[in-house]
């Protein structure tokens, strides 16, 4: 296994204090691109391709990376307005580029220096990483045998199968589940796309593939049985796709502007109080993002992160009532005509409704029922940070 490595991603861990972040911004000439492959990508089910090489040649397929390997050390409340902006532009795209960003985090926190360079050079020349982790029946496990390690059984939701070239694969071992960095050219296995006929997110490809036979090395092996895990990182780095959900919201509410403006109708009083109100929800909702996002980012490895992760169910539950508000004023303002070509409204719908499924929103939910109701007796914010 390989030994952990230290204050790759997270400065406070070596008691460096993060600096001053540049502010990330979505290129304009890189959204344009985006939204104008979206509608296409969704009609044949492709994967958009050319988003992903303006993505690379703008530099943010290696901006998760520290500056030491090339990259921007993007984090933070940076990485979410960037992460928002992408989403806003396509949601698929925003979900690969979210599993993308998630890989490279791991690689830093739980892999050896080597294993992190290795793959910064990936990054650089192009490779997108991503995390493959749902499974049904007997999922994927890793096995030792007379030949050395091989995999068997399956993913299923592999988001960009057959174009993400460094899934990271969390499989059951003897020790426990252990994070297998695989490269495809080396160990492909063999997809099922037919698994992927959904409602929305299209583009994003999500096969079911079966690693069963493929050959595993020792360097393939990420950080200790256990890591993937590891709390407050597993749960609270769902900031990051709530960040994606609300730029799809955000482009839901401007399809449906627009719609309104070309109907006259953009100055009704019913419209304005309509959307008065998602424009509450969806600021309220960013802004508990974003500070789910500040305390995750300066959490203490040996705190306790029950709170941390009661706060991030707590931006959860905001963000799928904002995204469902926007979605239904949506559908509610611009009528059956608003949802008929030329519009792109019915397409963002689909996709926002889609995404806003996975994973287990209503486990978040019951979450912060439960911090809220077994605070202890004087509690007055159960939100409050220590």
């Amino acid at each position: 296994m390989s030994d952990r490595s230290s204050g790759l991603t997270h400065p406070h861990e070596s008691g460096v204090p993060p600096g001053p972040l540049p502010r990330l911004t979505l290129p304009r000439a890189v959204a344009n691109v985006i939204e104008d492959e979206a509608a296409n990508c969704d009609t044949g089910g492709a994967f958009p391709a050319a988003s992903f090489r303006a993505l690379r040649e703008a530099g943010l397929l290696t901006a998760p990376l520290p500056a030491s390997l090339g990259g921007r050390d993007m984090r933070g409340t940076a990485l979410l307005r960037l992460l928002r902006q992408i989403g806003r532009a396509s949601l698929p795209v925003g979900r690969v580029y979210e599993g993308h960003v998630n890989a490279l985090r791991l690689i830093g926190r739980y892999g050896t220096p080597a294993q992190l360079a290795r793959a910064a050079r990936d990054a650089h020349a192009g490779a997108l990483f991503g995390v493959w982790n749902t499974e049904d029946g007997p999922g994927l496990r890793l096995v030792t045998g007379p030949g050395g390690l091989t995999l068997t059984g399956g993913k299923t939701f592999a988001s960009g199968l057959g174009h993400v070239t460094r899934p990271l694969l969390p499989a059951e071992g003897e020790a426990g589940r252990t994070l297998v960095l695989l490269p495809t050219e080396r160990e492909p296995g063999m997809p099922d796309p037919s698994f992927w006929q959904p409602l929305g997110m299209r583009a994003t490809v999500s096969g079911r593939v079966d690693y069963t036979g493929a050959r595993v090395q020792e360097d393939d092996l990420i950080g200790q049985p256990g890591d993937y895990y590891r709390q407050p990182e597993f749960g609270g780095g769902a900031v990051r796709f709530l960040a994606v959900q609300l730029g799809g919201a955000d482009a839901v509410v401007a399809s449906a502007r627009a719609v309104l403006r070309r109907l006259g109708r953009a100055e009704d009083d019913v419209q304005r109080l309509r959307f008065a109100e998602v424009a509450v929800r969806s600021e309220a909702a960013w802004q508990l993002t974003r500070e789910a996002g500040r305390r995750l980012e300066a959490w203490p490895e040996d705190r306790d992160p029950a709170p941390l992760l009661a706060y991030v169910a707590l931006a959860r539950t905001a963000t799928e009532d904002a995204c469902l508000l926007a979605a239904e004023a949506a559908e509610r303002a611009v009528g059956a005509r608003g949802l008929l070509a030329p519009w792109p409204t019915e397409r963002l719908l689909r996709d926002l409704r889609m995404y806003l499924r996975q994973p287990a929103p209503d486990a978040a939910r019951l979450a912060v029922g439960a911090w809220l109701l077994d605070a202890p007796e004087g509690t007055g914010d159960p939100w409050e940070e220590a």
